[in-house]
């Protein structure tokens, strides 16, 4: 067991270079499947190094925590990773959210003529109403774009269509077969019953640990589930694509993105589960979990923001 004195630090590693160099080829292939509808191969490829090298690593750091080689100092810079970690996460989806804010209140309104400089005065600049007349004569400003400015300008034969149907509110009727709000309701679900996992360990109560934290893997895989059924339902009954002009295009990044964090924090959740079966945590040991729970509720937050601006406000 490590001492107040002693301070463990790891051998040198190729781990983080692979982990980049598998993020880049997952990318690559991501963008060359999805958008340019090539094979999948590459993607799968960047996919299964990703997996091997989160094994071999969280392998690593959960043998380095079990031997006791991890003492307080160290376990407090796992903190503050994980924080940061958090936080440049925090970062993308700010980024995202001002994209899709700057397409809404500014650029779409540029484009159909309607906007002025200030945030305040929305009276057509020359600029603006030039910028419509002459480029894109015709369209006007609306969200969601279900006429894009291509296809007002050059109708039928446009490059970018909008999509016959948007995922907004469908009315109270309409509710209860509304896919986004079974999505809200199974991943606010997840965050009361991993809260209710984290009191048990804390109480050192091994096996409601265990029944509450399968319960939320279960719950984040059929969140996963049922956004891949609106993803279906998108492309083959609402024409919502990624080629669905600026709409389909934010719709999918933000939901796709936000997606690939449940993912992750859904693995890091069973990795945590599977753990816990073989006897790892105690009350006084649980930062492996309990990390995976502070991402998990940052996941729900997101979520949260995430239907109100794309599905609910438009």
């Amino acid at each position: 067991m490590s001492t107040e004195s002693s301070y463990y630090v790891p051998e040198q590693s190729k781990l983080p270079i692979i982990t980049a160099t598998g993020m880049g080829i997952l990318a690559f292939g991501a963008a060359s499947w999805v958008i340019e509808g090539g094979s999948p191969t590459i993607f799968l490829i960047g996919l299964l190094i990703m997996v091997l090298v989160m094994y071999k690593w969280w392998s690593i750091v959960i043998d380095e925590n079990m031997r006791g080689l991890a003492n307080d100092q160290l376990k407090k810079s796992y903190v503050l990773g994980m924080l940061w970690f958090i936080f440049s996460e925090l970062m993308f989806f700010v980024a995202f959210f001002g994209a899709l804010f700057y397409v809404r209140v500014f650029a779409n309104s540029w484009l159909g003529g309607e906007a002025a400089i200030g945030l305040f005065d929305d009276t057509p600049t020359d600029a603006a109403a030039a910028n419509n007349q002459i480029l894109w004569p015709g369209y006007q400003a609306e969200w969601p774009v279900m006429v894009t400015p291509d296809q007002m300008a050059n109708g039928e034969d446009a490059q970018f269509k909008g999509p016959e149907q948007n995922m907004n509110f469908p009315g109270w009727s309409s509710l209860l077969s509304w896919l986004p709000l079974w999505n809200t309701v199974v991943l606010m679900t997840s965050s009361v019953t991993v809260h209710i996992a984290h009191t048990a360990l804390k109480n050192d109560n091994r096996k409601k640990f265990n029944t509450w934290l399968g319960i939320t893997v279960a719950l984040g895989i059929f969140f996963l589930f049922l956004q891949a059924e609106e993803y279906i339902h998108a492309y083959q009954h609402m024409g919502l694509t990624l080629d669905s002009g600026i709409y389909g295009t934010t719709f999918f990044m933000l939901t796709g993105f936000h997606g690939a964090h449940v993912t992750l924090g859904t693995a890091m959740l069973a990795n945590a589960w599977f753990r816990s079966l073989k006897g790892h945590f105690s009350n006084e040991d649980q930062f492996g979990f309990e990390a995976a729970s502070w991402y998990w509720h940052f996941v729900d937050v997101v979520w949260i923001l995430l239907f109100f601006v794309v599905y609910v406000f438009d």
